[in-house]
């Protein structure tokens, strides 16, 4: 989804808020003697400084790139700050242009083109300098890894889990510490919190601004289905997995009442509903709490997170560093090991959670999964819970059952494709007669016109 190439970086680092990178110095700049005619001098740029527009987090990062310059004598690291930190627009001209950081982000939506148009270095021979890289979880480091051949690190990692308004929950006589598991128990409870009054929703969903395509497919993976077949050359997802979404979003709009009348398009009306503590519940990763909290205004003990009901398989979002594949071996180690001090050592950089929480950012909620329970994750997870701004225990369902769901990857072309999903969600949302079948048959037809188009 469009958002994971903002949300990833701006939503999920509590420790961070990653404001992200501008015009870059340029990569690939030959290294220079010093003065002292020895070790040759490299200098570096790094993407993700945090803008101007936020300060304590600047000077943190600030801080660390003092640090780092000092452990590491004779690298000079410049950082650059343009938002959003990868923009597929002008991610070629930029690189092209020899514009591109050293160190630079990637979501895992660009992984397969960026590596496959030879725009990241294979970084195998560095890895060792990411200390706790045979840490990082299997699964996630296979994401940047085509033929054996590594092409960056992995830094968010996460999952769709169902969101919830604990307050409501209360309000509504439901038990909060035993959320909703089964999406007939979801239905049951949206029925009691819509039933509080005017203005309750017990569900919020989007309709359009490739949400609803992104939420469609959220759904549709947990139930076990997908949106494209494995060649991703047909689409697949009119299916009984696909019918069995919309079927039950038609019910809990039109027959239980319980989704309110207003359609949600774009990212921030569901996250402005949520925050309003009008909404009982949303599909969403756990940075949905940090937004509606830091962003929405909503109140933080009223949130919890739990696993996504009867998943098969969980929507995965997130992003890696990569390195320019300009880089001389000096710069791509000296940018390999930023990556380590800034974003993988235990309670250094990103991973600072008390200068986090003395700088008023919110720790705790579980939105970083690239470690899993390795020893490095229960370090991390050990030092996020000790240094909690927000409420931890509300996060714990999530947690236990996250663990358990596989990853799935977005599709191929998932923005189209999500565009052309919307139609199909709203429809079922708007309209009280719609016919489920026609709209995955007029869905399929364009999407697999799209596809054929693409090659």
């Amino acid at each position: 989804m469009q958002r994971s190439t903002v949300r990833s970086s701006t939503g999920l680092l509590l420790v961070t808020v990653l404001g992200l990178a501008a015009t870059a110095c340029g990569s690939g700049e030959p290294a220079t003697s010093t003065a002292g005619g020895g070790a040759k001098a490299v200098t570096i740029t790094v993407a993700c400084q945090p803008a101007k527009s936020a300060p304590k987090e600047r000077k943190a990062w600030d801080d660390d790139v003092a640090t780092f310059m000092r452990e590491h004598p004779g690298v000079t690291v410049k950082s650059t700050d343009q938002q959003p930190c990868f923009d597929p627009k002008t991610f070629g001209p930029k690189l092209a242009g020899g514009q591109m950081e050293t160190v630079f982000v990637v979501p895992v939506t660009n992984y397969n083109d960026v590596i496959a148009q030879g725009q990241a270095l294979d970084v195998t021979p560095y890895t060792g300098s990411v200390k706790n890289w045979n840490d990082l979880r299997p699964d996630v480091r296979e994401l940047v890894t085509r033929n054996g051949k590594v092409y960056g690190v992995p830094n968010v990692h996460y999952g769709v889990g169902l969101v919830y308004n604990r307050a409501l929950f209360t309000k509504a006589g439901l038990d909060p510490a035993a959320p909703p598991t089964t999406w007939a128990e979801v239905r049951e409870a949206a029925k009691k919190i819509a039933a509080l009054g005017q203005g309750y929703v017990g569900y919020g969903e989007y309709s359009g601004g490739n949400t609803g395509g992104w939420h469609f497919t959220q759904a549709i993976y947990g139930r076990g289905g997908d949106i494209l077949t494995p060649d991703s050359k047909q689409a697949a997802f009119n299916s009984p997995e696909g019918k069995a979404v919309l079927q039950t979003l038609h019910d809990m709009r039109w027959v239980d009442n319980s989704m309110g009348n207003k359609l949600l398009v774009g990212w921030e009306s569901l996250m402005m509903a949520m925050g309003s503590g009008k909404v009982g519940m949303m599909l969403g990763a756990p940075d949905v709490v940090t937004d509606v909290v830091g962003k929405f205004k909503g109140n933080v003990a009223d949130y919890g997170i739990t696993g996504l009901p009867e998943a098969k398989a969980s929507l995965s979002g997130g992003e890696a560093y990569m390195i320019n594949p300009k880089a001389t071996p000096e710069e791509a180690k000296a940018g390999m090991e930023w990556i380590d001090f800034r974003f993988n050592t235990v309670g250094v950089g990103r991973f600072d959670f008390a200068r986090g929480k003395a700088i008023g950012n919110p720790v705790g909620v579980p939105d970083n999964a690239v470690y899993g329970d390795s020893p490095t994750g229960k370090a991390i997870q050990a030092d996020r819970v000790k240094n909690a701004s927000l409420p931890v225990e509300n996060y714990e369902p999530y947690v236990q059952a996250a663990a358990a769901v596989p990853p799935k990857a977005e599709p191929l072309y998932a923005q189209e494709l999500y565009a052309i999903l919307d139609v199909v969600m709203s429809g079922v949302l708007s309209r009280e007669d719609a016919n489920i079948d026609q709209l995955l048959a007029d869905a399929e037809t364009k999407a697999n016109s799209l596809l054929a188009a693409k090659g």
